[in-house]
């Protein structure tokens, strides 16, 4: 009998916290997998499990070996993975969580790319603007725009995420109060967009001593819609605060104009994010390594 499958019998039983939990959830025998936990502690010559009739827990050495035997298990199935993406067509379901504003945006465009590069794989994507429970409610992989503080979830960068704060040409054109300084957007109309928590105010950074202060603001609308926040800088209704992968092509194209950029903060990134599990699939690792080159080719990282 080989380590690794001893190993994983191991790792099975101390996840599912007991013998009978484990012989349930992976089909084998309570005495099959009290055999191999057995003999992997003969062969290392010391005590694993401490077992009873009514009780389970890890030695020292138990929790020793757990720890590094589980980075073992996920390093050889993440490598038998990566071997077979390269020999295997992606097929079956992908349920993606993306907020609203990344599909409606530009930056939707990569999965529809993806989509079009990978015919036999079916994405399901749902757009909506709350967190969701990835493993509760399952999806295989999410997109957020956040600074990212969950530490339960793997997570890739895909892009730099800053905000913008904008406004058209025509408004600029005629101004009757002074627009000199972030502080000036008090006394400007903004369209605010409710998604933020702190929504009536915009965060700004002193670029002389990196300190940060927050300007009042208000408006003729309030919306929780970026796109619909931009439609109303365009028209020269106000001032919108617009994430940079909203905003770009507008500002490129000159419709708006981006103002204090020095004051911007460091907002949060474009993430890819999924559950721990043992090892992650290939249609997972597929469209993150996707979404991240797509991001690299449309310059996504260096707006």
């Amino acid at each position: 009998m080989d380590t690794l499958t001893r190993m994983r019998a191991f790792i099975d039983v101390v996840e599912a916290e007991g013998f009978s939990a484990a012989a349930r959830k992976t089909g084998r025998s309570k005495a099959l997998l009290s055999k191999y936990v057995r003999e992997l502690e003969d062969d290392l010559g010391a005590l694993l499990l401490n077992r009873t009739t009514r009780q389970f827990s890890l030695t020292e050495a138990g929790h020793i070996y757990f720890r590094r035997a589980a980075e073992i298990i996920q390093e050889v199935d993440n490598l038998s993975d990566a071997v077979r993406a390269n020999n295997t067509d992606l097929r079956g379901r992908l349920r993606i969580s993306v907020p609203r504003t990344f599909v409606d945006a530009p930056a939707g465009q990569s999965l529809i790319d993806f989509a079009k590069a990978h015919a036999e794989l079916t994405l399901e994507i749902v757009a909506e603007d709350r967190f969701v429970d990835l493993v509760e409610e399952g999806y295989d992989v999410a997109v957020r725009i956040t600074r990212l503080e969950d530490s339960t979830m793997i997570a890739r960068k895909l892009a730099d995420s800053i905000n913008r704060v904008c406004a058209s040409p025509a408004y600029l054109a005629n101004l009757e109060k002074p627009l000199d300084k972030p502080a000036d957007l008090a006394h400007h109309p903004v369209i605010v967009d409710t998604n933020p928590k702190s929504f009536n105010t915009m965060r700004f950074v002193n670029p002389e001593d990196g300190t940060s202060f927050s300007v009042p603001i208000h408006g003729p609308i309030e919306v929780n819609s970026p796109m619909v926040t931009m439609r109303g800088a365009l028209s020269g209704l106000g001032i919108a605060l617009l994430p940079d992968f909203v905003a770009r092509r507008a500002i490129d194209s000159g419709e708006l104009v981006s103002l204090f950029d020095e004051y911007l903060p460091q907002q949060a990134g474009i993430y890819a994010v999924f559950p721990h599990r043992r090892y992650l699939p290939v249609k997972v690792r597929s469209f993150v390594d996707f979404l991240s080159k797509w991001f690299r080719e449309n310059d996504c990282e260096k707006h």
